[in-house]
């Protein structure tokens, strides 16, 4: 750990400081078990730090506990004082048996209890010389820890909007393309050309604003990641419209989606991708094949949306190809929910397909400029 290593640094600046003290105050040179205590006492921290770091990570210092978090890492500090010095006192008899063995007999002979009582006098006096530096420096590495994080996390917020653009992006020009389908546009403008040609204007005023307004709302759609059902229903009655008047009699689009969960938030296009893979791949390669059936529910914390149709159904052992709809929607509902979403496409028991996506149910809010958010 990097932050650990940055413990050599006033390791060795404590070494520096003693010889140098030795010198200006006309002090014996320090010996060589003097040294190695003032470079190994900085250097016990680093073994700490890991420790410091662990307790920062699961206790960290944010709202609504800022007050109780504070207030339990002061304790901590303490804590980490008391296993500095403890530490620093066992280094210290370590470095006396290693370097002055006559030293330690001497005191030993003279009386073990007597020895131990004054190693514990010293422990004590060692813990209040630690606690002002010690509490300070344990704030310090909580700071360094947090900084640490936010810095990580805000990284990955930074990739992960990226991501989200690239994938909304990719959502929208695939809807895009889509609606600009060479057959698409050929058979919309067909059938506009047959209402024309039975002077059924009124049909065919009726489809071209459809197709404007689907293209519209396609084209509209910048950077939102996430809009609310309602808008996305209304794209999606939009394209169900134009492709209703192509297939005439034979499309019969039904949608169950109560009023109240309109302001509910899903991600940009999920529904309309959807819709369309259920009459383009299920419906459209089925001459008796028409019904569709869109719905949503909630329960609990999670709105469930599903999508079924009576044509082709789906072939489960054939994955989506890359950059197709299906899978951008699911990369972005992983990169939006996690585990906590899902999309489900599975063969209907009586032929067709359904598919089921399933999100924790959030409400669009309002921003003051009457824009959503």
């Amino acid at each position: 750990m990097i932050v650990s290593a940055a413990w050599i640094g006033p390791a060795v600046f404590a070494v520096i400081n003693r010889i140098a003290q030795a010198r200006l105050q006309g002090w014996e040179p320090a010996t060589l078990r003097e040294l190695l205590f003032e470079f190994g006492d900085w250097l016990l921290y680093a073994f700490l730090t890991p420790g410091v770091f662990a307790v920062s990570r699961k206790w960290p210092l944010a709202r609504p506990h800022l007050i109780s978090r504070a207030v339990l890492h002061f304790f901590f500090s303490l804590l980490f004082c008391v296993a500095w010095a403890t530490c620093g006192q066992v280094l210290r008899l370590i470095l006396i048996r290693t370097f002055a063995p006559d030293i330690y007999h001497t005191a030993m002979q003279e009386g073990a209890a007597k020895f131990w009582l004054q190693f514990g006098i010293e422990w004590l006096s060692w813990i209040f010389t630690t606690l002002p530096f010690g509490v300070a420096v344990y704030l310090c590495v909580v700071g360094i820890e947090h900084a640490t994080r936010y810095f990580i996390d805000a990284r990955e917020r930074e990739v992960q909007v990226a991501r989200l653009s690239e994938q909304l992006s990719s959502a929208r020009f695939a809807a895009l393309q889509a609606q600009l389908n060479p057959h698409f546009l050929f058979n919309t403008l067909n059938t506009i050309t047959v209402l024309v040609r039975d002077n059924d204007r009124q049909g065919a005023v009726s489809i071209i604003e459809h197709l404007s307004e689907l293209l519209r709302r396609t084209l509209s759609r910048h950077q939102a990641n996430e809009v609310t059902l309602g808008e996305e229903l209304e794209l999606v009655r939009q394209y169900v419209a134009i492709e209703q008047a192509r297939f005439s009699d034979r499309l019969r689009p039904e949608f169950s989606t109560p009023e109240s969960l309109m302001p509910a938030t899903i991600p940009s296009f999920a529904l309309q991708h959807l819709v369309e893979n259920a009459i383009r791949h299920g419906i459209a390669k089925d001459s008796d094949a028409g019904f569709l059936l869109v719905t949503a529910t909630r329960s609990g914390d999670v709105l469930e949306i599903t999508v079924i149709n009576d044509g082709v159904s789906i072939d489960p052992s054939v994955p989506a190809p890359q950059g197709h709809g299906i899978e951008n929607t699911r990369e972005r509902l992983r990169a939006l929910h996690g585990e906590s979403a899902s999309l489900e496409i599975v063969p209907r028991p009586e032929g067709g397909t359904i598919a089921t996506l399933r999100l924790p149910y959030r409400e669009m809010r309002p921003e003051p400029n009457g824009e959503t958010s």
